[in-house]
């Protein structure tokens, strides 16, 4: 395979993965699927790590990241418990 065609999927199967994340934390239902409403939301997750708040950026990372670690973590323990035969 020609490397600009593996470059491209796997850039493709990258930006699949996030927008499985924007399913994953509800987002899609949340906005009922209104794109700008999603692009509004993460401008405003970009403009609180360029611009800083009350809150640094570096801790809000790890806020979210602490978060997301939970989520993945019960998402891998329900599928434990359900054989992860229980899709939506």
């Amino acid at each position: 395979m020609r490397d600009w065609a593996k470059a491209r999927r796997e850039r493709t199967h990258h930006l699949i993965e996030l927008g499985g994340l924007v399913q994953k934390a509800g987002l899609v239902d949340l906005t009922d699927d209104d794109r700008a409403t999603l692009l509004g939301a993460f401008l405003d997750i970009a403009g609180q790590l360029q611009d800083g708040n009350d809150t640094a950026p570096v801790d809000l990372k790890a806020r979210w990241r602490r978060a997301g670690l939970h989520a993945f973590d019960a998402d891998r323990d329900h599928a434990k418990t359900t054989g992860g035969n229980d899709h939506d």
